[in-house]
């Protein structure tokens, strides 16, 4: 077996808060810029060695654009949000003092455009067209029950009259409409819920209060809590327009219950599509030896 570590000279990578009103607060991440071409399992290695929720890593960097592949903890993903935008804020800062820039970010299996605004010295706002909401089912019957029961939840925690509904914006995620007292009791508490939510068409959870649009998501063994989740408020966002009447234009909350209070701006567009967005501040800049 190669040695994940055998291969980490000339790599650079930058720390960044996203979804942030100043630094050290939002949703931290690692941008990595290697030199060279990595494998899975130092890409893999390297997040576990930082500990951040996600981290990403780019390559074939040019003018606009750049290839990108995102990881958690545990896995590749095909797509995440505070990753890109953060991402794009480390793109813009390295070259040069342009008011505004986009980048194209190809990913596994699709590419995401990211518009970027520098607002001062090592702080940005960040953009990104997440596409058209595909809707999936809503939650009935065993299924339904086995989702709430593993988040801890009774019938008492749900907003009446609202589903519990699969959509997606890029990452699956069954939006579960909760209380405010539902929030902050919600936790995942079996060891099973990937397959709970893979008989439901999602591959994640997030648990909204629409009246505070307030929402929690953590990854599926539900030992980590995340801060700010990009893929998920392009969602949220349409659960709450679709089913709540939310402007076009709102402001989401996450990270309250980890200690790190972030804000997600989410727009629905004439065309259908959903903009999610953030402020970016870049914190570190380090290198492997």
């Amino acid at each position: 077996m190669s040695d994940p570590a055998a291969r980490l000279p000339g790599l650079t990578w930058l720390h960044a808060d996203v979804f942030c009103e100043a630094p050290l607060s939002g949703n931290g991440l690692c941008v990595f810029l290697p030199e060279q071409d990595l494998c899975e399992a130092a890409m893999l290695a390297l997040t576990q060695e930082m500990r951040q929720f996600e981290s990403i890593f780019l390559s074939e960097v040019a003018e606009g654009s750049a290839r990108a592949r995102i990881f958690t903890l545990e896995e590749e993903l095909d797509f995440a949000g505070h990753p890109l935008l953060g991402a794009a804020a480390v793109l813009h800062h390295r070259a040069g003092a342009d008011e505004s820039r986009q980048v194209t970010f190809r990913l596994n299996a699709r590419e995401v455009a990211v518009r970027t605004r520098r607002r001062r010295a090592r702080f940005f706002e960040a953009a990104m067209a997440q596409g058209p909401a595909v809707w999936g089912g809503e939650a009935e019957g065993d299924p339904r029950e086995a989702v709430i029961s593993a988040l801890g939840l009774g019938q008492g925690d749900l907003v009446p009259g609202l589903p519990l509904a699969a959509v997606s914006t890029g990452l699956d995620y069954l939006i579960v409409p909760v209380t405010g007292d539902g929030l902050a009791r919600a936790a995942i508490r079996v060891d099973d819920f990937e397959e709970r939510l893979a008989l439901l068409g999602a591959k994640f959870v997030y648990v909204l209060d629409p009246e505070a649009r307030e929402g929690r998501t953590w990854d599926n063994l539900g030992e980590v809590e995340d801060v700010a989740t990009g893929s998920a408020a392009g969602p949220a966002g349409a659960y709450l327009h679709r089913y709540c009447s939310a402007p076009a234009a709102m402001t989401l909350h996450q990270g309250r219950f980890a200690g790190r209070p972030s804000r997600l701006s989410v727009t629905l567009e004439e065309d259908g599509s959903v903009t999610v967005g953030g402020g970016v501040a870049l914190l570190a800049e380090g290198r492997f030896f």
